[in-house]
């Protein structure tokens, strides 16, 4: 197995290896691993220090800033207050000044007291506790060998840890699933104690020993969580639940939350009483030495544990999983389930989980629940998703100050102060977002924020900042004079256009203040000032960016000024003549004529967004790394070729304004698919987009439909999409039939579907 080694960040240690419950679901004592009958019951001084040794040399090694310590039995707690004293103050001692020591300690809760609670506050020790659910439901399996219950301690326990001088230590509950416990019951006597956190765990089985199903349902165990997750909405969501909580996560692009789900790689490590190395403790329910390693603390490193192979099997992520897993839907999210479940003496672990049906039931029925609440309102509304593109510039804004705004540079706190000036009124902050939300904005912002400290990449982001808040005042008409920089003898403000102030490589710093229907600007020089006295008549002095509005096409601005334009492709065309706005604007009512009468939908909804169009030297239309709303496009071609290009860009765009404000898929290049009109396998992002581009042009030329079925079906099976994903292609089905209607639609949908 290749690939560099997986640190340990999480590390269990026995301090016991008996237990005072008898509770017959226990991988430890009840399953095919008997080896605690011949480990010592406490762990040794010589164990724990080597075990602090070890801790401290890893975390080294590896450059560690924290290490997740869980002290576990057996019954963690029957080591008692002087050896788990030991045990903090050693582990404590050894990662002073290496890494941040997260202790943990997971307990039935049975022997909890305030004198343990007291040394676990000193050291800061968060306790978990195991409860199944209200005392009927407990005592099915978590009774003292005589039967006796142990409910109601489990319970004093609790009521302890729910005080205000220990509520800080509480970590939460852990519940083992029985699917004959009432799930309802279950979950409302765990919510009820107000945990900050609740784990439900599927019973450890294997496929040659598999887990109860007293009706033969394969998805009884995904029915009874689902009926949990529906109390768990009832209720508000307000406890947490880890199970849940990382299936939402992983549909809507996140991590994994849990070993048990995700294709996360483990990096956790066991240390048995005897300070035998092992791996995860599960894994005993599988057979007798499956989580051996032959190693100890004595004599190996953690490196020596990371290298096992049975280890890196677990750290493979999606080539770890059984070739049945790596083609399922849902392996992204439920990550081929349990290490130890997939375990089958014939082949070993090489399959999907015993659980396999109950995980892919639940993860589908999470989503259909979480569907409208998960996904962004982006995906369906284009106000929505010029709304969210305006959240994601003003973002990298925030961002772009929090670096530069420490730097000390005049001209960047100038601007910065006087945006806030700008924002304090009504009309101010209209005109601010409007200037925010030019698409160039976006260009300049990703430029600034990946540019390298110095200061004419400052200078710059500065001088950019300063020429949007100056646009803002103008347009507001505010009394605010605006100090501003101008570069290469032109002073541009975003929206407007561009002032004159001198020749080529000239730059200089001015004042620009609103003044009448124009604007001044004030140059610390004599002849420096230049009055304009009107935003949309072209001077000597003044350039305003002109708009294309007319025969029939939208009220586009056609940008042959920013000096951030060049952000496509191909290279942007120099300032156009009169004449060539005139005919741009010709050419663009007759493409567009085509577009409302053949996507009339798709024409509209690019009318409301589409604000700039950039006059390209030659070439198709393109689109570019700016903010939703701009086109590049080419001169080249007639009307049919224009309205295609621009449709195609439109949605190239749109896609890519997608992707910017939620996740539409997540492990981008894990897999690769084929599409029909590509020779290659391309990765889900790839897939989706084109597949994106070619419904919203072949709407227009059926003849891009050709392959979209075959396309659609291999994205719709893909495990990388995220619910807004899946959203998008019910959104592209949708627009195929609804194009469909009223045209040649039976053979439209007959090549299609």
């Amino acid at each position: 197995m290749t690939g560099p080694l997986v640190p340990f960040r999480e590390v269990v240690l026995k301090v016991h290896s008996r237990c005072d419950l008898a509770c017959d679901h226990c991988y430890i004592y009840e399953h095919a691993d008997q080896s605690w009958r011949t480990r010592p019951k406490s762990i040794s001084d010589d164990a724990i220090s080597w075990t602090a040794r070890r801790l401290a040399e890893h975390a080294s090694r590896h450059a560690l800033d924290s290490m997740s310590v869980i002290l576990h039995g057996g019954e963690p707690l029957l080591a008692g207050p002087a050896r788990l004293r030991r045990v903090c103050e050693e582990l404590t001692s050894a990662l002073d000044g290496i890494a941040e020591l997260d202790l943990r300690i997971h307990t039935n809760g049975v022997q909890l007291s305030p004198r343990y609670l007291d040394l676990f506050d000193e050291f800061g020790v968060k306790v978990g506790i195991s409860l199944d659910g209200d005392r009927e439901a407990n005592d099915r399996h978590r009774t003292f060998a005589n039967g006796r219950t142990s409910h109601p301690l489990v319970l004093r326990a609790i009521g302890l840890l729910r005080q205000e001088r220990y509520r800080h230590l509480d970590l939460g509950l852990l519940c083992t699933i029985d699917i004959r416990n009432d799930p309802v019951a279950v979950f409302d006597a765990l919510a009820d104690l107000e945990p900050p956190r609740v784990d439900f765990l599927l019973p450890h089985a294997t496929w040659d020993e598999p887990p109860l199903r007293p009706d033969g349902s394969p998805t009884a165990y995904a029915d009874w969580l689902l009926a949990v997750y529906d109390r768990w909405t009832e209720r508000g969501q307000q406890v947490p639940v880890r199970l849940f909580a990382s299936v939402l996560s992983t549909l809507s692009g996140g991590p994994s939350l849990t070993e048990s789900l995700g294709l996360a790689p483990t990096d956790l490590v066991v240390i048995e009483t005897d300070g035998q190395l092992e791996q995860v403790d599960s894994l005993k329910s599988a057979y007798e030495g499956a989580a051996a390693t032959g190693f100890d603390v004595f004599g190996n490193s953690f490196d020596d544990v990371a290298a096992h192979p049975g280890v890196r099997s677990r750290q493979l992520g999606l080539a770890g999983v059984s070739e049945a897993c790596r083609s399922c839907p849902v392996v992204r999210s439920c990550g081929g389930g349990l290490y130890t479940h997939r375990y089958r003496s014939s082949n070993g672990f090489d399959n999907p989980s015993v659980y396999c049906a109950d995980l892919a039931a639940l993860v589908r029925g999470i989503e259909e629940r979480a569907a409208v609440s998960l996904g962004s309102a982006a995906v369906t509304d284009p106000a929505e998703l010029v709304a969210a593109g305006l959240d994601v510039s003003r973002t990298l804004l925030a961002g772009l100050h929090s670096r530069l705004g420490s730097s000390g540079h005049d001209g960047w706190e100038d601007a910065w102060g006087l945006a806030a000036e700008v924002e304090r009124t009504e009309r101010g902050a209209a005109a601010l977002d409007e200037v925010l939300a030019q698409p160039f904005t976006r260009t300049w912002l990703r430029e600034a924020n990946e540019a390298p400290d110095g200061l004419a990449h400052t200078d710059r982001a500065a001088a950019r900042l300063a020429g949007s808040v100056a646009a803002a005042v103008v347009s507001a008409r505010l009394a605010l004079s605006v100090p501003a920089e101008f570069e290469d003898g032109m002073l541009f403000l975003p929206t407007l256009g561009a002032v004159r102030m001198g020749g080529p490589g000239e730059r200089g710093r001015v004042l620009v203040r609103a003044e009448g229907g124009g604007f001044l600007v004030l140059g610390p020089e004599a002849g420096a000032k230049r009055r304009i006295a009107s935003l949309t008549e072209e001077s000597r002095d003044w350039l305003p960016l002109r708009r294309t509005g007319g025969g029939g096409a939208p009220d586009f601005v056609l940008d042959d000024l920013d000096p951030y334009r060049g952000c496509f492709d191909g290279p942007a065309a120099p300032r156009l003549t009169e004449r060539d706005v005139e005919d741009w604007g010709t050419r663009l009512g007759l493409a567009w004529k085509l577009l409302r009468e053949r996507v009339p939908r798709q024409a509209a909804e690019a009318a409301g967004t589409l604000v700039t169009l950039t006059p390209l030297a030659g070439g198709p239309t393109r689109a570019g790394r700016h903010g939703y709303g701009a086109l590049g496009i080419g001169s080249d071609g007639g009307e049919e070729e224009l309205a295609l290009a621009l449709l195609r860009g439109f949605r190239r765009t749109t896609f890519q304004a997608l992707v910017e404000v939620t996740d539409l898929f997540a492990s981008d290049g894990a897999w690769n698919y084929r599409v029909p009109w590509n020779p290659e396998s391309v990765p889900i992002s790839r897939a989706l987009s084109e597949t994106f581009e070619r419904v919203g042009a072949g709407l227009f030329s059926p003849g891009l439909l050709n392959g979209v079925r075959h396309a659609l079906d291999t994205i719709e099976s893909a495990p990388e999409l995220t619910i807004d994903g899946a959203r998008i292609l019910v959104g592209l089905r949708k627009e195929i039939i609804d194009g469909a209607q009223g045209t040649s639609g039976e053979e439209l949908l007959q090549d299609t579907f």
